[in-house]
């Protein structure tokens, strides 16, 4: 189905995207407009498009706009593509549903794909076992910690066989500029992303950028190495002197070098990894605070209440409380 070449006298390509209460605007808009404006610069409609929802009435995204669907049964047979689209961590008691749906839409010859958060519901469906996926970044930590088994990378999407991945925001046009590459030519896709000014179509072996690449591809060698082996190491932390001495540096050189570019000594930059890492699971899962601690390489979960208090002025409790469920 993904290598499919279309002419005029062909159905249109039927996508169905399964959206979730708080779902992201940006990721949506940005898979959408690009079948659309491929219908407009070919003449014809190469594209068709409905927005579902699992009993019909409309779903709020994150923005506070509400968008009209149709209930998803009613249109999932006439579907090529059913992506489910997340934003917002989804609430429990509506995980069960939209599993059900999804592994009914996987009993079809649907290609099934998420964008964004959308991941997490496939994997909890099971729908992601033995194939390769990717979510936002700012998700992977919490969803690795509650699906260790799935091969999920930090790539902007991940295409195998018939399941398609995309970790949300500009990345659904990158997905889609590469399905209408493939489908439709070189040609087409070109002139769909320079409508949009878009001015490289980024394909499946390029990463996402989160927050910890920031300003790090000017910084020193020694320290993106140093760097490198903190994040491998969250969950049982290294010695500072064992990473110096690993990419052969003094604690002294360390501790200038990063007071210099990251106005931080070493210690205290682990540390800041680390409670982000924390952040990311108390926000974006549902692990208990114990496991999140043991997770970042806190002594105990006192331990861990302690930093994050100093850091955001919460306890992990209050954290996880104030993030909005839809």
């Amino acid at each position: 189905m993904l290598n499919t070449v279309s002419s005029s006298a062909a159905a249109p390509c039927q996508f169905v995207f399964l959206l979730a209460d708080g779902l992201s605007m940006m990721s949506l808009s940005s898979a959408i407009e690009p079948l659309r404006s491929a219908n407009r610069l070919a003449g014809e409609t190469l594209y068709a498009w409905t927005l579902a929802s699992l009993d019909g009435d409309p779903v709020v995204s994150s923005n506070g706009i509400a968008l009209t669907a149709r209930k998803f049964d009613t249109v999932l047979a006439e579907a090529d593509y059913v992506f489910v689209c997340g934003g917002l961590r989804l609430a429990p008691a509506l995980e069960p549903v939209f599993v059900a749906a999804l592994r009914r839409a996987a009993r079809t010859n649907s290609v099934i794909g998420s964008l964004s958060t959308g991941t997490y519901l496939l994997a909890l469906a099971g729908l992601l076992d033995g194939y390769q996926c990717t979510i936002h970044w700012e998700n992977l930590p919490a969803f690795t910690e509650a699906f260790p088994d799935l091969l999920c990378s930090s790539k902007l999407y991940e295409i195998d066989r018939d399941r398609m991945t995309c970790s949300g925001g500009i990345a659904s046009m990158d997905l889609m500029l590469h399905l209408i590459k493939t489908q439709h030519g070189s040609d087409l896709a070109v002139r769909v992303a320079n409508q949009f000014h878009h001015e490289r179509i980024r394909d499946t072996a390029d990463s996402q950028r989160g927050w910890r690449d920031q300003n790090h591809a000017s910084l020193p060698r020694g320290i993106r190495r140093a760097i490198e082996m903190m994040r491998a190491h969250v969950e049982t932390p290294l010695q500072i002197n064992d990473i110096g001495s690993a990419i052969g540096m003094t604690s002294r050189q360390m501790e200038r070098l990063f007071l210099r570019h990251l106005n931080a000594t070493p210690a205290r930059y682990y540390v800041q990894l680390r409670l982000e890492r924390a952040r990311e699971l108390l926000t974006y899962s549902s692990v208990p605070v114990a496991d999140v601690a043991v997770a970042t390489g806190f002594a105990s979960p006192s331990h861990l209440a302690r930093w994050v208090r100093r850091a955001y002025g919460i306890s992990p409790t209050e954290m996880r409380a104030a993030q909005p469920r839809s």
